[in-house]
């Protein structure tokens, strides 16, 4: 009988560095890398059942997480960080997250500021989890204002992508995390269309912790990791979170391709070709019906990216790249002309 299929890719940086373990059963790596962490107790925030998160092997206090981007809060934050406090977590033990990129999100988050930092353990169970929120240590969580205003960097100890996991989920959440592997075709991953998942996965972690070890920091080739999620954000917040993660960056992928376009940067067939990929994954191409245009700008300003005038992460002659000073009637005529969705 042929083998299961496990890959391992890892983020190479320097001490800091931590592998992500891809396939199915990965997860039952958990209690040997607790021990190797020499933790002699762990917290585990799981969105999952109880039964579904290995036994970590030392003492544990589970806690059950609240997966959604409403959820992903300084309130939440608190909460947790109080419950460790409670059961004894020290900077000597370990938190382990288990959930989708929400929980992932707040519970790195909840591990960086509690004593200061304690060792983080990823089992994303969501595709968008495994194939993005799960690596690079960004932590946040949101503001009335704006998506992941408030986070730290804190780089787990390890991520287990267990694709076991992703046998469960339902169709919406197989959408969602397509929204993220469409985006890597543009920026360095390749036609992943027609991959098996676990293919699809594996490469874009591969690109990703790639390019986490050159620039951990965000200082400058790590924003192409952002392409299609400034629009996206926006429309997050605009939508109260009716729109789901990844089918933001799937519109804010079609947008950056037309706005790129626009600014003479790339042709029509490279525009059209966003659109095409996009469609392929089965996600949406066009506004929600209702949006407001005058609202999603003023969204975008908000952008952690934008520190000079409308920014955006866009493809060109010399790649992708960070682009600041976008002009607002050039942004605006740009998303006038987006095709917009029913319902």
């Amino acid at each position: 009988m042929p083998q299961p299929q496990h890959s391992r890719i890892d983020v190479e940086l320097g001490e800091r560095s931590y592998p992500v373990h891809v396939g199915p059963g990965v997860r039952h790596l958990l209690p040997g890398i607790v021990a190797s962490l020499g933790a002699r107790r762990a917290a585990v925030v799981t969105a999952r059942p109880p039964d579904l998160v290995p036994d970590p092997g030392v003492p544990a206090l589970i806690v059950r997480a609240r997966d959604g981007e409403r959820h992903k809060t300084l309130a939440t934050v608190e909460d947790l960080c109080r419950k460790f406090t409670t059961f004894g977590i020290t900077r000597h033990d370990v938190v382990v997250s288990c959930g989708g990129g929400s929980t992932t999100d707040t519970v790195g988050l909840a591990a960086a500021l509690h004593h200061r930092g304690v060792p983080v353990v990823h089992l994303p169970t969501t595709l968008l989890a495994q194939v993005d929120a799960s690596v690079g240590g960004k932590t946040a969580v949101n503001l009335p204002e704006g998506k992941n205003l408030v986070g730290a960097y804190w780089q787990p100890k390890a991520v287990l992508c267990d694709t076991f996991y992703l046998e469960t989920l339902p169709a919406e959440e197989w959408t969602n995390g397509y929204g993220e592997i469409a985006r890597c075709h543009f920026i360095g991953a390749g036609d992943l269309r027609g991959l098996a998942v676990h293919d699809q996965v594996t490469a874009s972690l591969r690109l990703k912790a790639s390019v986490v070890a050159a620039d951990e920091r965000d200082s400058g080739l790590r924003h192409i990791l952002n392409y299609g999620h400034t629009l996206g954000h926006a429309l997050e917040i605009a939508t109260d979170f009716g729109l789901r993660h990844g089918l933001g960056v799937a519109i804010g992928t079609v947008f950056a391709g037309r706005l790129a376009e626009a600014l003479g940067r790339v042709g029509a067939d490279r525009a059209r070709e966003h659109t095409e990929v996009v469609r392929h994954y089965g996600l949406p191409e066009g506004l929600p019906g209702n949006t407001d245009i005058t609202e999603l700008v003023s969204l975008m300003r908000h952008d952690k990216k934008a520190t000079s005038g409308l920014t955006f992460v866009l493809d060109g002659p010399s790649g992708v790249e960070l682009v600041a000073g976008i002009p607002e009637d050039v942004v605006l005529r740009t998303l006038a002309a987006m095709p917009r969705e029913r319902g």
